[in-house]
């Protein structure tokens, strides 16, 4: 039946999506491994750091694309129809989630929300930051960016082990090891970074840009101030919200000011001409490309250069 339903919806990739090429996922072959569909990059690369090559792991938006406003396309649903596993983190982002799965027609289909299992937190709005309407509040008030917290990791790795090792028994042993060998180099990180606070001289940083990164500085105790929530369309900030942030870095003596990977790097700009300050990014992980992945870019790598810029931000 999933065959069935697989060729009836290649045929409207065909003759609907064909404009479309470059967005297509590709369906791996039927080589008898177990097919993972994963979501964001960091899901992406905590799973294949569980499967290792006993899985075919397929990272759904492969093009950086921003998390906020993806959409599946017919090739996805496809994909999903010939699943064993999908992971998704589960926010407001993955809205699309239950319609994609319902539309896939597998019944065998082991689904994995992330933000089920590790705790979340309410998006916040500190002092000067420029707010944006979410709407309806009970969709959209937890922040969904929880990879930027190696605890949470941990937690999702564990759950993601246990979700595979329910859906293929067999090499369950050799996920559970997997598994343990990479949450202890999750585990190893946190400490660097808990040991970082203790020294540090300072416990504020100001990003100049959205601010996904809540999860980051609670773990830490780390004080903040931002331009913009973490999922905020808005790009261009108020003159308020720019003299507010100019202030702020004169007032606390900065070193630096932050940006997130790809910004447009405007407001950062201007902030840096008026108070002499440099500007550092700060990895979100959320427009890594396959390409990226290919070339050895992985989610322990950007943290591990996320602590590097810490350390200089509050050093």
């Amino acid at each position: 039946m999933k065959k069935l339903i697989s060729l009836f919806l290649s045929f409207i990739i065909i003759f609907s999506f064909a404009a479309c090429a470059d967005n297509v996922t590709d369906i791996p072959e039927d080589d008898g491994k177990l097919t993972v569909v994963t979501t964001v990059f960091p899901v992406y690369d905590w799973t294949r750091n569980v499967t290792g090559d006993i899985c075919n792991v397929i990272y759904l938006d492969k093009s950086g694309a921003d998390m906020h406003s993806f959409e599946p396309t017919a090739s996805d649903i496809v994909l999903l129809a010939e699943a064993d596993v999908f992971i998704h983190i589960g926010g407001v982002s993955d809205k699309w989630v239950d319609s994609a799965v319902e539309s896939a027609k597998n019944d065998s289909l082991e689904v994995l929300s992330l933000m089920t299992v590790t705790g979340v937190l309410e998006e916040e709005t500190v002092e000067g930051m420029q707010t944006h309407d979410h709407g309806e509040k009970d969709t959209d008030e937890y922040d969904e960016h929880i990879w930027l917290s190696l605890k949470k990791a941990q937690t999702a790795v564990n759950a993601i082990c246990y979700t595979l090792c329910k859906a293929d028994s067999e090499n369950a042993e050799t996920y559970r090891s997997n598994a343990a060998a990479y949450t202890d180099k999750l585990s190893e990180l946190d400490g660097r970074y808990t040991s970082l606070m203790s020294s540090a001289k300072r416990n504020t940083i100001l990003v100049a840009d959205r601010f996904p990164f809540r999860y980051l500085t609670e773990d830490y105790g780390i004080e903040y101030f931002a331009a913009f929530p973490g999922c905020s369309a808005e790009s261009e900030a108020s003159f308020e919200t720019m003299t507010f942030l100019i202030e702020k870095t004169k007032e606390l003596s900065l070193p630096c000011i932050l940006v997130i990977e790809k910004s447009d790097g405007k407001l950062a700009d201007t902030i840096s001409r008026e108070t002499g300050v440099k500007v550092l990014t700060l990895g979100s992980c959320q427009s890594v490309t396959q390409a990226d992945a290919d070339k050895g870019l992985t989610y322990l790598s950007v943290m591990e250069n996320n602590l590097k810029t810490l350390t200089e931000a509050l050093g």
